[in-house]
């Protein structure tokens, strides 16, 4: 079964939500290419001039939940996500509706826990937002968190509907495929 993303007929929303994901999925590649560079020159300050680069272990711990919640709705989108499809491949054959309600299934209650996350990290990001919640030591690096709380819940937010969307082509290519 296909469900990928960026057919050429799909509805209007469909297309703004494969474009958002790209822009997210762009934004996650961009601070791998910022996060690289700044190891590298972590690396070579610690071993040429004993000095590493301040605050890079926290922006690297900070960064590596950014880039997965900005690159995972691109990843679900285009079914890039890893998992098992042996089961829904093998039923797909001899059942494509009950493959289609497994697949629903599936896709609801990945939509459903990322909604749960996405509803409890609101009010954290407020919060770190108004206090301005920081990692690192005072006087020598400091970031604030809230970015990354907020690519959780924007990257969440389109993992959500990005697990509906899917439904939504599952079901139009069925009923273009009966029709």
């Amino acid at each position: 079964m296909s469900e990928r993303s960026g057919a050429a007929g799909d509805p209007l929303p469909l297309r703004w939500l494969d474009r958002a994901a790209m822009a997210t999925n762009v934004a996650g590649s961009a601070l791998i290419l910022v996060l690289m560079v700044s190891i590298g020159l972590d690396v070579a300050g610690r071993n040429l001039l004993g000095a590493p680069l301040r605050g890079a272990a926290e922006m690297v711990s900070l960064s590596i939940v950014a880039i997965v919640f900005l690159q995972a709705p691109q990843m679900l989108g285009a079914g890039r996500m890893p998992r098992s499809t042996a089961m829904p491949d093998a039923l797909a054959k001899r059942r494509p509706a009950a493959a289609r309600l497994l697949e629903d299934a599936w896709d609801l209650l990945g939509a459903l826990v990322l909604t749960v996350l996405v509803w409890s990290t609101w009010p954290n990001l407020l919060r770190d937002w108004e206090r301005g919640t920081f990692v690192g030591a005072v006087g020598d690096f400091t970031a604030p968190i809230w970015p990354v709380k907020a690519t959780i819940v924007a990257g969440g937010a389109l993992l959500v509907l990005q697990f509906l969307a899917r439904i939504w082509r599952r079901h139009r290519q069925a009923a273009g495929d009966t029709a």
